[in-house]
């Protein structure tokens, strides 16, 4: 079953659709009508033009004739402004037949033919100044001026037919737009009214059936306001109580929400000193092992010292073999001076004192050399052994870093994980504020619901006296839209 309202917006909406169709109508006629006016506008301007150039060409031959029987200049006045003017008219009336194929074919003649007859004009003239009347007259008495003349004439005649024909069809067009027109406001109009005469009576049956049957369900509705409202105002009473007994546990929650927000400060308060400590311990840690890494550099520095101790202790046990062997050398090279200067007798004696003293020498460098390889020997001995002890040293100082690094890599999780503790204990206590905000903000919404169940079973009364009035009412619109039975 349709509303009442929808019976309107379908009335109304037919009424819109009538009068925009006969708007389009209309307007479609009077565009019809301004643009036939536009065109019969440009027809008129064609058709003067056209005449405009048939009395040019006639001036301009009465000019030629006069000048030629008279030989006075002042007669080609009017020749010379039909050859000024021409050009601009033929310009013009192009324009204006711009959309005609077959007068601009005509038109092309008549320019031809204008053009024509202009210089047979000037021809004639050049022969009235050069050979005088007689000739200029034999020239005329040919007939050629005339011919063309009335060639121009018969074109012009045709454009001018045909211009007159359009506007005789486009009088057809304005007549038929017109007519048109007129018949969609006519019947537009009729229409409108019986439409409007229809939906009127429509709308007034619908109006009195429809709301007589609205206020029999508001006087209905009313009596189930009236009693619903009674239920809401011992269900409001009943409403304020649990709101109070709730609103007393709220508190009491929220007590507890704070004693247990202040633990949470303190936890973080905690955690916060623990992860200081620890970011201490671990810089401490990270000095302790730049130490043992300068250690081991240390000790790796005295291996690579004794190392080299060791290489040139070999190089001078090289040098001291090559002592030894120059001492052996020697010792063999004195001896045998020795005889040779006994074998001399006085002549060599000195010589035998000096290689006596050169062998003692050989003897004392054997000795030395002896010494000295004994004390490299036992120098090589105690380089080795420094070398070992310190490789061991460096093999321990590199366990005992491993076993530091993993002490340290041990404090670096166990810093992590107070960070991860102190970060932890912040989000405990920033939830445990916001919860304390939330019972905040429902022990508020609760004293709230609390005032508003008071001011409900307040407002319960006023329901009660409004739906009673309202039956009132309905009782008085029913006998408004019926009739009296």
């Amino acid at each position: 079953m349709w509303t009442f309202g929808r019976k309107l917006a379908v009335g109304f909406s037919l009424v819109f659709l009538l009068l925009v169709v006969v708007g389009l109508v209309a307007y479609r006629g009077v565009d019809v009508l301004t643009q036939t006016s536009y065109q019969v506008t440009r027809t008129h301007a064609a058709i003067s033009h056209v005449e405009a150039l048939l009395s040019f060409m006639k001036d301009a031959e009465t000019s030629q004739r006069g000048y030629l029987l008279t030989g006075d200049d002042t007669y080609l006045e009017p020749l010379r402004s039909a050859g000024a003017n021409v050009p601009r008219t033929l310009a013009e009336l192009r324009q204006l037949i711009r959309d005609n194929p077959t007068q601009q074919a005509r038109l092309n003649q008549v320019s031809s033919m204008i053009d024509g007859l202009m210089q047979l004009h000037k021809e004639r003239i050049e022969t009235r100044r050069v050979s005088g009347l007689d000739a200029a007259m034999k020239v005329v008495g040919l007939g050629e001026g005339k011919r063309r003349m009335d060639e121009l004439r018969a074109i012009v005649a045709q454009m001018l037919e045909e211009e007159n024909d359009l506007l005789r069809e486009r009088a057809k067009e304005v007549e038929s737009a017109s007519a048109g027109v007129r018949m969609a406001i006519v019947w537009g109009s009729a229409a409108g009214a019986l439409l409007v005469l229809v939906a009127a009576v429509t709308l007034s049956r619908a109006l009195s059936g429809q709301v007589g049957t609205a206020v029999r369900h508001v006087q209905r509705s009313s009596a189930e306001l009236q009693a619903a409202a009674n239920q809401q105002a011992a269900g409001a009473r009943e409403t304020a109580t649990s709101m109070t007994e709730i609103a007393t546990t709220i508190s009491e929650l929220l007590a507890t929400s704070r004693q247990i927000a202040d633990s949470a400060q303190r936890v973080v308060v905690i955690a916060e000193q623990t992860a200081g400590l620890a970011r201490t311990g671990d810089g401490t840690l990270q000095a302790a092992r730049e130490t043992i890494a300068s250690m081991r550099r240390q000790i790796d520095l005295v291996v690579d010292h004794m190392l080299d101790l060791g290489r040139k202790s070999q190089l001078i046990g090289v040098v001291l073999d090559l002592v030894g062997e120059l001492a052996e050398q020697t010792n063999i090279l004195a001896i045998n001076a020795t005889i040779e200067a006994t074998v001399a007798g006085d002549a060599g004696r000195r010589f035998s004192v000096v290689a006596d003293e050169i062998r003692k020498l050989a003897d004392r460098m054997t000795a030395s050399t002896k010494e000295i390889r004994l004390q490299i020997d036992d120098m090589r001995g105690a380089v080795n052994t420094t070398v070992m002890a310190t490789e061991t040293g460096s093999k321990a100082v590199d366990a005992g870093a491993r076993h530091f690094d993993d002490v340290a890599a041990s404090f670096s999780k166990i810093a992590a994980q107070v960070v991860t503790t102190t970060d932890a204990a912040r989000e405990i206590e920033l939830s445990t504020k916001q919860q304390a905000t939330a019972v905040e903000q429902l022990n508020v919404a609760l004293s709230n619901t609390a005032q508003a169940s008071r001011e409900t079973e307040a407002s319960s009364g006023q329901t009660s006296q409004t739906a009673t009035e309202l039956a009132e009412m309905s009782r008085d619109l029913l006998r408004l839209v019926q009739a009296p039975t």
